[in-house]
């Protein structure tokens, strides 16, 4: 115990005379010349060398504080640690929160991913609600397994997989910077998430594709226009879903019928000029009007940091005619009947075999897709083949019109 009582310390700021008054033990209660704030300092000695550490102002560290941290400054004192050196390397770490974290592992992502927004999204989506907030010691395994759970129960084993993937680079990154000793997403694998998923071959055939347009059409409450002529647009132009949901109008060429998807946003990494058949042209002129003056062609109609549609949109209101609707109790009706269950990436691989069926070279097909060339062929062959590939997708609109087009 000290010499001083909280009273004595308000008396001697009352006094304000300035100088050095000691508690015992190398806690002074300093009262600056220059009228600043009184402070609260530790001197002692280490190593042969005089000290003098800053304890923080008064009243903001009461004097009950100061001889706390003085209590904890001698203990690393005593075990040979300078708790000036000390604070420095605490004030110099900055990652605390998982938060903290993720922000340091993406910026090496940036440099060596050509799609670092995938894990952002996920981390963002998925993880950051839990686990964001909390400071990355205190993560368990328990709670890596409630977050694959719930994306695995959601319908998504895709993104499952993905959630723990991420999670265990992410932790690991924890390690490297010698933040934590052990990952907690360490000990799971596939089968906790999402399961091993089998390479899917879905292409849906004319009829099937007869009965799914007309099924959105009759379900415009739960499947809206927006989502009806994103399906046509993938079907016909065999672009990815990303692609096609992010893009901004300043990418379209309407009058002169052209798409110029820049590599930046492409998969491939290669960009491509995309040819719009005139029914195409038609589509987008209606989506430009529903878009409201809106920079994307399909705008997020949520409030939501992101301004174009979400990556899960399309697929969920897929899923929703099946009678599937993650996270509800109560399931709506299955409205497609016996078709089998697709997906948004499934139209495209549709697309892929209608071109087959419809006679198309494979080297064109493959490049409407903006798929790279294989072997000696790819090397070589750096033609573009925009006119081919102009004949290609007209013939596709030209059958997939009265499909799309019934009602109209």
């Amino acid at each position: 115990m000290g010499s001083f009582t909280a009273r004595r310390v308000q008396a001697i700021v009352k006094e304000g005379k300035p100088g050095r008054y000691s508690d015992g033990n190398g806690l002074y209660f300093m009262i600056p010349k220059t009228g600043a704030s009184p402070y609260w300092m530790l001197r002692y000695t280490l190593n042969r060398k005089r000290r003098e550490l800053t304890l923080g102002k008064y009243p903001h560290v009461p004097l009950a504080e100061a001889r706390t941290k003085t209590v904890e400054a001698q203990v690393l004192i005593r075990d040979g640690v300078d708790p000036i050196e000390a604070r420095k390397r605490e004030e110099q770490i900055t990652i605390r929160t998982v938060d903290d974290l993720f922000l340091d592992w993406h910026k090496e992502l940036l440099k060596r991913l050509k799609h670092p927004g995938i894990p952002e999204r996920i981390f963002n989506k998925e993880v950051a609600p839990s686990l964001g907030s909390m400071t990355i010691d205190s993560v368990t395994p328990m709670d890596v397994r409630d977050i694959i759970r719930k994306v695995s129960a959601s319908g998504r084993p895709t993104t499952a997989n993905d959630t723990l993937m991420y999670l265990k680079q992410l932790f690991n990154h924890a390690i490297k910077l010698g933040l934590i000793t052990y990952n907690p997403a360490s000990a799971f694998n596939v089968n906790d998430a999402g399961g091993v998923e089998k390479s899917r071959d879905r292409a849906l055939s004319i009829d099937e594709l007869h009965h799914v347009f007309k099924i959105f059409r009759d379900n415009s409450d739960s499947f809206s226009r927006e989502n009806y002529l994103a399906c046509a647009l993938l079907l016909v132009l065999g672009v990815r879903k990303t692609e096609l949901i992010e893009s901004p109008w300043s990418e379209f060429d309407l009058k002169n019928q052209r798409w110029k998807l820049p590599s930046e946003r492409s998969k491939s990494g290669t960009g491509l000029i995309i040819p719009l058949p005139h029914l195409v042209v038609t589509w987008l002129e209606e989506l430009h009007v529903r878009a409201c003056g809106s920079p994307y062609v399909f705008p997020n109609r949520r409030n939501s940091k992101q301004p174009f549609m979400g990556q899960d949109t399309l697929n969920r209101a897929i899923a929703k005619q099946f009678g599937h609707e993650s996270g509800k109790k109560k399931q709506p009706e299955n409205k497609m009947g016996e078709t089998e269950m697709f997906t948004v990436h499934d139209l495209r691989r549709t697309c892929r075999s209608l071109l087959a069926e419809l006679g198309v070279p494979g080297h064109v097909a493959e490049r409407c897709l903006n798929h790279k060339l294989k072997g000696v062929e790819g090397i070589y062959d750096r033609y573009d083949y925009f006119k081919e590939r102009k004949q290609a997708i007209e013939k596709i609109a030209a059958l997939v019109e009265p499909i799309i087009e019934m009602d109209r």
